[in-house]
This record gives C-alpha cells, structure tokens and sequence, in this order.
C-alpha cells in the first residue's frame, strides 16, 4: 500500500496585489440559478493532472528541493493572483434562512479562501500516470483534496499537490458543481496556467494579466427563470431530510462500488474514420457523425456486449450534457461562470445494441437527440423543475433494473493543454466517475483523437477491452 504523508494544508486567498490590474465586475456573492440549483447535493466533481520533472536527465537534480522550492511556491502564488479574478470561487456555497435559494458568498473578513493541500508519496508515478494498466477505482483517491462540506456551508474548489519523488508531481481538484460546470472549471485552469507560465517566464506587469477570451461573464440576471422553476426547485430541496425547511448542503454520499477498476483507452482519428466509414450505407438518416457521437455510440455497444446486458432484455439510457450559452436569447458569452449546460437522453435495447446494427442504432439514437435539441422550440429550462427527484431516485437505486451511461468532461475542454509551465499532462482523469459511473471523454496528450475513462468490475474490464480493441481492428 502506498504511503502519503502530508506536508502542509494552507489557505490561498485572492492576491490584493492584483487588485489595480483586475476589474471591478468580479462580485463577492453570486445567486443559484435553477440550472445550478439542480446539482446542490451531488457529489465533488473530481479530477487529478500527473506531470513529469523536467530535465530529468540531469542526475544532480534535486527533484525534491525543486518541487518544494520552485514549483509549490509557483503554484500557490499564481492562484491567488487568478482567484482575485474569480473572487466568488473563493468563498463558500451558503443558505441563509433569509434566503429562498442558496448563494455563492466571498467575504474578506471571514477569510474565505481556497485549500491547498502539499503532500509526498512513495506511490508508483508511472503506474498510475499511465494508461495500459488497471488499478482498483480509488487508487487516485489519496492524492484528491477534501472539499469541506458543513450542513451551512459548503467550500467550491480545493487543490492538492503531491510530490512524486525523482519522477514527478500530480495536481489533484475538487470543485462543487453547484457553484460551476465543466467549461466553467476549464476556463479557470487556462487562466491559472497563463498566469503561472506568465510568472516563471518574468512577465512581471503581466503576473495578474487573464486573456480576454477567459474573463469571466457573472452576471447570471441573463438566465431568465420567468416561470419561478429556482423557487420549486428550492422547495424540493428543503423537502429532503425530513424537511419541510432543510437547508442542508451536504452532499448524497455515494460510496464506490467494491472490486471495481479503472481503465484508459483511446479512440485514435483513424479509428473515428472507421466507424464513420462503416456508417456510410446508412448516410441518409444520420446526421450526426461527430467523433463524439461515434466515440459514445462505439462505447454502448461495446458495454452491451462485454457485460451481457443483451441476455436480459435489458434497456440502456444513455446521456449527455450539452453548453446551452448558444442557446438563449441573445446568446450568452462563452465566458459565462456558473452551470448552463443540458442534458440530453436517448435509449435503446441492449440486445439491439449487441446486434449487427448496434453501431448504426446507437448513432441514430444520440443522433435524434441531438436534433430534437437543436429544434426544440422550448426554452432551455425545460422539464428542469422534475431533476430533483429523478436524481434522487436514481442515487437510491430505485426504479428498473436497466442501466443508465453518461459523459463526464469533453475533449472540447482540452484538460491536456493544462501546462502550468513544467509541461503538458503525462495524464489527466476525472476520478469522480468511480461514484457517478459516468464514462469521460477528454481529448489525448498527443492529439489524436478521443480518451475514454471507465470504471467498471475487473471481469467486466477485461471483457470490455478484449471486444473494443477487437472491434477497432
């Protein structure tokens, strides 16, 4: 069993240094919308960057002395530089009794401020940074900061980084889907890399500079809720626990499933070109044949299979998140802080899925929703009001036996162009989904295609690697 010793847990606050150089429309509290509204009990999302030392080939390198005198201190001074940007992540998820709805609060005065955590490991770096291999699902759980969650409040991000001595160094997060989605996270990483890069390279009037395309959009007044679904999704809420007036924001705890392993496999461009190839006779009916759609069509059929779904008549649901900004009237900016994405749904029998048109059926059933988006004439807030229960019932593992897959991450948020300035990511993996049992998606560290993150029972694995490697070829 690897050991962790923990070095330090400290408190990185907004740098006021930055303050002249920083606008004035970062707000110190934020409201809930219902679209965050939806995610308030769920788990962390959770996800851990590996990076090499550079320079390794220099024997006289004292990684250790690097790591603790070069690379932590970077580190922690760039994020404060980047929090001061981000003023609310700073701070915590609250609920005052005054309040319907809970909020996003930063208060100086509390000395609200983001955890970071420095440990060391004697943990195999390549084992774990690596992808040909299975290991058990919580093996990344040691090197994963704890997010400090009371009934009155709730932290948004927290960080921790752990040394590998003489190999390498992780960044592992956490972050409160409440509060933010994935582009929202992602769109802080790239700041927080530009900063840190900007300060290793001497850019001294540029340390607390962010790109344009990365300022942040607060204003959440854009998300008209003209019908009052935050306030029946607040009251389903306080209803839970016993209610009537629960204002608790501890999370559903949710434990990951014995015997179960994780896994990386990629889909390479050459491999998305197959599959689309293999569509062709079908053209007429599909519109999209995206290298997502085909990635997630490719891997249903190969679970239906491996994990003989199709002897029982099972059904599979499969869903997927979709970035709604487009989508209102007008469009709201990339750049929008806060959780504005959808989800879509499609199902199919697994025996059909298993079938010789598995392929095709998977494509034309992500296909159809994807298009009913796309045409949908109502508003994006749709059906939202009835999530609480659903996502209730589904953590209590009540209703049907049939099985249910969804996408964590998009290889659109590029987690392997996160170099802080050591480098890019031998590997990054979203470690939540040993809870959630989502399948990820990222892109790949040598850009060619699609990497697929799984956690399934090891029998279940294996069978799945044999058939979608056997399938690729």
């Amino acid at each position: 069993m690897a050991k962790v010793k923990i070095i330090e847990v400290c408190k990185v606050v907004p740098s006021p240094a930055s303050m002249a150089t920083t606008s004035s429309s970062s707000p110190n509290s934020l409201p809930l919308t219902c679209l965050d509204l939806i995610w308030l009990r769920m788990q962390p999302i959770q996800r851990i960057f590996f990076y090499e030392f550079p320079n390794l080939e220099d024997p006289n390198r004292d990684t250790t002395l690097f790591f603790h005198s070069d690379i932590v201190p970077r580190l922690k001074h760039s994020l404060s530089l980047t929090l001061k940007h981000f003023l609310p992540l700073s701070g915590n998820l609250i609920w005052p009794e005054s309040s319907y709805k809970p909020l996003i609060l930063y208060n100086e005065d509390d000395e609200d401020a983001v955890s970071v955590t420095v440990a060391e490991t004697d943990a195999d770096f390549h084992r774990l940074s690596g992808t040909n291999e299975f290991f058990e699902a919580t093996e990344y759980h040691p090197f994963i900061p704890n997010l400090a969650v009371s009934r009155e409040r709730a932290a948004i991000l927290a960080f921790q980084v752990t040394l590998f001595p003489n190999f390498g160094f992780s960044i592992g997060m956490a972050n409160h889907h409440a509060a933010i989605d994935g582009k929202s996270v992602h769109m802080f990483l790239k700041t927080w890399t530009h900063i840190c890069q900007s300060q290793q390279q001497e850019e001294e009037y540029n340390y607390s500079y962010s790109p344009l395309e990365l300022k942040p959009f607060f204003d959440r007044t854009v998300i008209v809720d003209s019908k009052g679904i935050d306030a029946i999704i607040a009251e389903q809420l306080r209803e839970l626990d016993g209610g009537p007036h629960n204002r608790s924001l501890i999370p559903w705890k949710k434990e990951v499933p014995s015997g179960t392993v994780r896994g990386t496999f990629q889909v390479t461009r050459e491999n998305i070109n197959k599959l689309r190839q293999l569509l062709n006779v079908h053209n007429n009916s599909l519109r999209h044949l995206s290298s997502f759609c085909l990635t997630f069509s490719y891997i249903l059929v190969s679970l239906a299979k491996a994990k003989g779904l199709h002897k029982d008549g099972q059904k599979i649901f499969f869903g997927f998140a979709v970035d709604a900004r487009s989508r209102f009237e007008p469009p709201l900016p990339g750049t929008y802080l806060g959780n504005c994405v959808v989800g879509k749904f499609a199902e199919a029998y697994a025996k059909d899925l298993a079938g010789e048109d598995g392929l095709f059926l998977a494509v034309k059933a992500i296909s159809d929703a994807i298009r009913s988006y796309e045409t949908a004439k109502e508003t994006i807030l749709y059906g939202l009001e009835n999530l609480v229960p659903v996502f209730l019932k589904s953590h209590e593992g009540k209703g049907s036996h049939d099985e249910l897959y969804t996408i964590a991450s998009s290889p659109k948020f590029e987690p392997y162009n996160t170099d802080f300035g050591w480098g890019r990511p031998k590997k990054s993996d979203v470690v939540s989904i040993d809870k959630t049992g989502a399948i990820s998606l990222s892109d790949t560290r040598n850009g060619d295609g699609i990497e697929v993150g799984l956690v399934l029972k090891k029998h279940d694995m294996e069978s799945f690697a044999f058939l979608f490697q056997q399938g690729l070829e």
